[in-house]
């Protein structure tokens, strides 16, 4: 704290000397004019006067400077200074104000260490690798993750990332190479580890900049995996036994029937046994298709001829008019997936008049919507409706809405799902136009 010594008051003091030094000059002039001395008489005051002025304005040039000292030191950073003033004037007010400022401007100095210490300790110790470079490709930041990953624990900033890259695993420089995000996976001797890189541009003090996230998803994929694939036995292993064992147990009655010489029955049984049979190659041919779902050929299609050959297949009606522009897509998997999402609306329990379709355009998307006035969806069921083999009809696969889903994403779109005011389901296929 610098203290400015000023034992009284600057103002009084000044206006004092002043109208005395004035008084004198006036009492001069009377007596030493008619002399013709009165400019020998300021010649002889005027050391005087400077001399005092000086001293009065002493203390206040002294603040001025500490005033001017402490803004430089504000402005490198330093706001451990503060100034005294001893007395009740302006200059008191103005003082207070300026240590006031720099009370604010220490707490508000203290407040953002805090936070840069947290944030970095935060970036360091998260185990998602970052890399930050600039618009020349250096780097600007790597945390502990990213230095391990690519650089065998060495700091990383101010190396090239393509150097970086070049020592880095070919799947790791084929993953940075095709741009965007992705998931790749690295191979060693005895682990394979999957990794998802997603990589973010953005403007930092007015220079492109791009921050790479690198994040090893193994254990949870691995979780998700069993779990899949649990599911999956389960639900083959549910469909099966539905199936087979009644394809059984009419084998064994009707050999017995046949021993017996009882002909007129078996129609019957082997009849059943052809739907069982024909069902269970269903069941199959469709998990066959949801595994290889090959690549969308692309062509453009007509919606009024489109929906016609629909409409051939399964009742709808048509809610609005039809685009005149076409559609370019894989006209086998997109009837399929209208297909799938237009037969749910069936099973809903929608009344076959209110099964509508809806087509709209917006913007660089067209907007497939599937209407029903069904029971809808509840919140859990709606969570999972796409997840591959979740069905909660008791003779459902599960497939419909994930093989819909799956051809909407090779397609570079998407699907959701909502519940309708007044009741009833709306699916909607969002595709690029």
């Amino acid at each position: 704290m610098r203290r400015l010594p000023m034992s009284f008051t600057f103002s009084a003091v000044a206006l004092a000397y002043l109208a005395a030094a004035a008084a004198l000059a006036l009492w001069l002039s009377r007596w030493l004019a008619p002399a013709g001395a009165f400019a020998a008489a300021l010649a002889l005051l005027a050391p005087l006067l400077v001399y005092h002025v000086r001293r009065l304005f002493a203390p206040m040039r002294s603040l001025f400077r500490a005033l001017a000292g402490t803004v430089a030191s504000y402005r490198d950073g330093d706001f451990s200074f503060g100034l005294s003033w001893r007395g009740s004037d302006e200059l008191a007010e103005l003082v207070a104000s300026h240590n006031r400022l720099g009370e604010a401007l220490r707490e508000q100095r203290q407040a953002l260490v805090q936070r840069e210490l947290l944030l970095d300790t935060l970036v360091q110790n998260t185990p998602v690798a970052m890399l930050l470079t600039d618009a020349s490709g250096h780097v600007v930041l790597a945390n502990l993750a990213a230095r391990k990953m690519l650089g065998d624990g060495r700091r990383l900033e101010g190396r090239r990332l393509d150097d970086l890259l070049a020592q880095a695993p070919a799947q790791v420089q084929e993953a940075f190479a095709r741009g965007g995000d992705g998931m790749f996976s690295v191979e060693s001797e005895d682990h394979e580890a999957i990794y998802h890189l997603a990589r973010r541009s953005f403007r930092l003090n007015g220079r492109r900049h791009e921050l790479a996230l690198l994040r090893e998803l193994t254990t949870e994929l691995r979780r998700q995996e069993v779990q899949t694939w649990k599911k999956v036995i389960r639900v083959i292993s549910h469909e099966l036994n539905n199936s087979l064992a009644p394809i059984a147990s009419l084998a064994h009655s009707g050999a017995k029937l046949l021993r017996r010489g009882q002909h007129d029955r078996l129609d019957t049984i082997f009849a059943t046994i052809e739907e069982r049979a024909r069902h269970l190659e269903g069941f199959i041919r469709g998990y066959a298709r949801f595994a290889k779902l090959p690549t969308p050929r692309a062509e453009p299609i007509q919606w009024a001829s489109f929906a016609a050959r629909l409409r051939s297949q399964i009742p709808f009606a048509v809610d609005g008019p039809l685009p005149d522009a076409p559609l370019r897509v894989d006209p086998a998997q997109f009837e399929q997936a209208l297909l799938n999402l237009l037969k749910n609306a069936h099973e809903s329990g929608s009344p076959e008049t209110e099964v509508k379709l809806r087509v709209r355009r917006a913007g660089e998307w067209w907007r497939i919507d599937v209407l029903d006035r069904g029971s809808g969806m509840s919140e859990a069921v709606l969570q999972n409706a796409l997840v591959p083999f979740y069905s909660t009809k008791r003779s459902g696969t599960g497939l419909g809405l994930a093989l819909a889903r799956e051809i909407a994403e090779a397609h570079g779109g998407r699907i959701a799902l909502a519940n309708r005011d007044q009741g009833g389901l709306c699916v909607s296929l969002n595709l690029p136009a």
